[in-house]
């Protein structure tokens, strides 16, 4: 027996069968941290950092939540989710940092945080994309899952 609910009795991947859990209001958050180099970081003009490919902040956010919609083509075991909420924020941390907050939810019988995951993953990866002719020595810091609940199990970071 494994404590993987991936993973069937035979050590075999599956997807999870969901169907007899009950549908409750699922909510997730996450967060990415990505640290620029000065160079980039003096490219802020306001608010947002202006790329030769566009808005870095206006275009992450967008990305953002077209990778929480297919976060079930990029994981292969994720169930494909109807969400309710998909929302991305992307804003400055410190002079070296930005920070991405996004937030999932959903009326399933399975939660959302590989959709808030995604949402932050997807978001950050466009941060580089856009910000990468400048310096590529930009690093994701860390993706990370803050909050879910509904369902069986509540989680919050400390």
């Amino acid at each position: 027996m494994t404590d993987f609910t991936h993973l069937n009795e035979s050590r075999q991947p599956q997807m999870v069968d969901v169907g007899d859990k009950g549908v409750t209001r699922r909510v997730a958050r996450a967060e990415a941290v990505v640290f620029l180099t000065s160079k980039v970081m003096s490219k802020f003009d306001g608010e947002e950092i202006q790329s030769k490919k566009g808005p870095v902040f206006h275009t992450a956010i967008l990305a953002g939540i077209q990778a929480a919609k297919k976060t079930s083509d990029l994981i292969p075991l994720c169930h494909p989710l109807p969400l309710t909420k998909c929302q991305v924020t992307v804003g400055k941390l410190d002079d070296a940092r930005v920070v991405i907050h996004t937030e999932a939810a959903t009326d399933a019988k399975t939660g959302v945080e590989m959709e808030a995951l995604s949402a932050a993953s997807g978001a950050a990866l466009t941060v580089y994309d856009m910000c990468k002719s400048v310096n590529k020595g930009i690093i994701i810091e860390r993706i990370r899952l803050l909050e879910k609940s509904g369902g069986k199990s509540d989680f919050q970071t400390d």
